[in-house]
């Protein structure tokens, strides 16, 4: 019983903070929305970079396989 009764509390303090405001004007949820802004920027940055990335690697080997077909053995 004390673990619903905890829970129900704190979804009814949740709740008053919301309807009044409180949460909205918090500092600490600025912070997190901003960090997870700055996160998926650079993410999305990151993976454009990899995927360019990969795609040479891959042509640089498939390079080294093209050249050793031309390569005639005496």
């Amino acid at each position: 019983m004390k673990i619903i009764e905890i829970f129900t509390i704190g979804i009814v303090a949740l709740a008053f903070m919301l309807i009044t405001g409180v949460a909205k004007a918090n500092p600490i949820t600025n912070w997190i929305t901003n960090e997870k802004n700055k996160i998926v920027e650079y993410q999305t940055k990151s993976w454009a970079d990899s995927k360019i990335q990969f795609a040479q690697t891959k042509q640089t080997i498939l390079n080294l396989f093209k050249s050793k077909k031309n390569v005639t053995q005496d």
